[in-house]
């Protein structure tokens, strides 16, 4: 009978781990069975004969001693129980990642008692010592990762069940009749897991939220955000505190700042931009040097520290980009209007002053608060034009206004002469060992019903390079201010690449006749660089530009300025985008503080701000990548009769995936689905191989495919394998 008809069943199973729990819980105590039964709340008599048989085996394994005739106690401070983190794989099975290991510890199905991915757990390791692979055994679930999940409902006559689309969730959530909060059956719902009973298959829970109907647009989207904990919407005390603050540009405080409104300025943007956090100002200086200011929103002059808008944005720490929306880490009062950098408008600023030379060394620098004036918006086509002809004249075709449009000719000298200054700071990074990303990011046409009719490759020009390092500049400055001042402050670091990854790496990409010098770490960098520079237009290019970011460590936010590698400075924050960031947000409050003579301070309590500041940003990242493989699979839904070139990107046991290469929309030909032969799995070539035909299919080969299958839930794509390109110029 299948599990969906009918209630979890009430049986013991796993009895030894819960008697070790019992008995681990209570190190220093003597328990005898049926002291253990009790603990257990088991009393009948076959439950008290089986723990009896299991105190034997637990015995005859060394993990419990016998301090008397039928008295038991947990093997003192015994060395085989650590504490780590369940990391499930897909199959039902996971790893224990401990740092008391070098390699993870292998977790079998039927030891996992009830932990989850991501459950911090105790857990008893087994052959520690005997050279066989360690395996272990969850003894307790000390904290969960999560417990509130996405699924698809399933009501039967008296209850329901919520099944995930998230591979790694390896069991359904059982919700009571009453705990329905009027889901409908096949509803997509988020649910919340109040208590797993030591008895029961599945864990308990209760619907929280009906998201809607699967598939639809809105459904998935909102889907999305709820598996990573992520908001949808402010709270309405949030938005009405937003709404009361005076936006207003006062007399009396621009009397407390340096008053910029004459100087030049205009601000470069995505074309579809709405909120503009940066903005450049430029001057030539009667010695032939230039002033370039580097205006960032004052975020921090009306999010005031202690209020629920603070509290709000602290805990969301970062706005979500996705497919078809932003939600936005202020609400919209502030983030597109009162701290947008708008044309036209007078702003309060934090701001970055350089004086540079010809030769982009910085001569002067100053931070501190300003009042600045926009005379101009440019989206980056726009900027890219005027780089490109040299003239101001901007075509309608890529206008914001949707007219043509004659940009002044001081705007125009002083694109181009930032422009020049901005190359010069780019050769110099690239030169001390810098790390060129410029992977390509697939965007979407969307019509006015969200759905995709295209899809186009977003490619940064000089135009975004320009922003960039001037942005790059301010924040490398503002941390390296306060870094050599030796007082606490917010960095955002970066370590060295991991060795094992390189190494993989290079194994993977001699496939399409690549490779990278990692006979000293001062090579790694500029290999790398060359390595991403060579495979600019190749059919490969997107997989060896995610390959090389998997290869790098994980910037993140930290107290402990340990330098940032992939930018090659020694000092580095963020400073710029205070907007959408709550770390820039911090860093302008400490850099004011600091101007002001303040004191160094809590290291502790900003380190647990930059911890919870990097996992929210892992949560967003995560988001926006759902988002956009489910964009993928719904604009491959409408493409099902189209025969597909793409690229093998991967090969497992299962199959293998294929990237198609004119849009970048991935999915998987399993292995049975390939008729012209019986294939297995050969590691050593990252490849398939034919029984009969011994043909290879191997990562690099461009072959032909069909959509099979396009999941939104799953957000997954299943091709089928058509004939493989023969027709390829080697």
């Amino acid at each position: 009978m299948s599990k969906r008809l009918r209630k979890p069943v009430k049986k013991e199973q796993d009895l030894t781990a819960k008697i070790l729990k019992v008995l681990s819980q209570n190190a220093n105590k003597v328990f005898n069975y049926k002291q253990i039964g009790a603990k257990l709340e088991l009393d009948d008599t076959q439950s008290r004969n089986q723990i009896i048989k299991d105190l034997k085996i637990l015995k005859a394994q060394n993990k419990i001693d016998e301090t008397e005739p039928g008295k038991y106690v947990v093997v003192a401070a015994s060395k085989d129980y650590y504490e780590g983190k369940v990391d499930m794989t897909g199959r039902k099975t996971a790893y224990f990642v401990c740092p008391d290991f070098t390699e993870d510890v292998f977790i079998p199905t039927n030891n996992l008692n009830h932990a989850l991915d991501g459950d911090t757990v105790k857990v008893y390791v087994y052959n520690r010592r005997s050279g066989k692979r360690a395996e272990g055994e969850v003894i307790e679930v000390l904290e969960r990762k999560k417990t509130d999940f996405v699924g698809v409902i399933d009501i039967q006559k008296n209850f329901a069940f919520v099944s995930t689309a998230n591979p790694k969730m390896y069991t359904d959530i059982f919700i009571p009749k009453n705990k329905l909060n009027e889901a409908q059956n096949g509803d997509v719902v988020l649910v919340h897991i109040e208590d797993w009973p030591a008895r029961a298959d599945s864990p308990f829970g209760s619907v929280i939220k009906v998201l809607g109907r699967p598939g639809e647009h809105n459904t998935e989207i909102h889907a999305i955000l709820a598996e990573y904990g992520l908001p949808a919407e402010f709270p309405l005390e949030v938005e009405l505190y937003a709404q009361k603050i005076d936006t207003s540009i006062q007399e009396s405080e621009i009397a407390n700042r340096r008053d910029m409104r004459d100087t030049l300025t205009f601000t470069i943007d995505p074309k579809d931009a709405k909120d503009f956090d940066d903005a450049l100002s430029f001057k030539i200086l009667e010695n032939g040097n230039y002033e370039i200011g580097v205006h960032i929103a004052d975020v921090s002059y009306y999010l005031e520290e202690g209020t629920i808008l603070d509290d709000e944005a602290y805990q969301r720490a970062t706005s979500v980009y996705l497919v078809d929306r932003v939600v936005p880490m202020l609400p919209e009062v502030l983030s597109n209007f009162a701290c947008s950098l708008r044309p036209n408008e007078e702003k309060y600023t934090f701001s970055a002053v350089f004086e540079i030379n010809e030769k982009s060394q910085v001569i002067n620098e100053w931070f501190g608060r300003t009042v600045i004036y926009s005379d101009q918006r440019f989206s980056y086509e726009e900027a890219q034009q005027i780089i490109e002809t040299k003239d101001g004249a901007i075509r309608e075709d890529i206008s914001i206004t949707g007219k043509s449009y004659q940009v002044s000719d001081d705007i125009v000298a002083a694109t181009l002469k930032l422009d020049q200054l901005a190359k010069i700071l780019r050769r110099k990074r690239m030169a001390e060992g810098a790390i060129s990303f410029d992977k390509v990011e697939v965007k979407f046409n969307l019509n006015a019903k969200y759905e995709p009719v295209g899809v186009f490759f977003k490619i940064s020009k000089d135009a975004n390079h320009l922003i960039e390092e001037f942005m790059l500049l301010a924040n490398r400055k503002v941390a390296e201010y306060i870094g050599k001042q030796k007082k606490t402050f917010v960095y955002r670091i970066h370590d060295e690449p991991n060795e094992d990854k390189l190494l993989a790496m290079q194994t993977l990409i001699a496939k399409f006749g690549h490779k990278i010098d990692l006979s000293n770490k001062e090579d790694i960098s500029k290999s790398l660089n060359g390595l991403l520079s060579d495979v600019v237009g190749t059919k490969e290019q997107n997989l060896i530009d995610t390959l090389v970011i998997r290869s790098m460590s994980k910037a993140k936010y930290s107290t402990d300025n340990i330098g940032h590698y992939g930018l090659a400075f020694d000092y580095y924050s963020h400073f710029t985008s205070p907007i959408r960031r709550y770390p820039d947000v911090m860093v302008h409050r400490l850099l004011q503080h600091y101007l002001d003579g303040g004191k160094s301070v809590d290291e502790d309590l900003y380190e647990t701000k930059c911890l919870h500041s990097s996992s929210m940003e892992g949560l967003a990242t995560n988001a926006e990548r759902d988002s956009i493989k489910y964009m993928q699979v719904r604009y491959m839904q409408d493409h099902k009769d189209q025969e597909f070139l793409g690229v093998i990107s991967g090969v497992t046991e299962w199959g293998i995936f294929v990237e198609i290469i004119e849009n970048k929309c991935e999915g998987m030909v399993r292995i049975r689905e390939i008729k012209d032969d019986y294939y297995t799995f050969d590691e050593k070539q990252y490849a398939l191989v034919g029984a009969t035909t011994h043909n290879l299919l191997q990562l690099g080969d461009e072959i032909y495919v069909k959509v099979k299958n396009a999941d939104l839930v799953k957000k997954q794509l299943d091709f089928n394998f058509i004939r493989k390109n023969e027709s390829k110029l080697y």
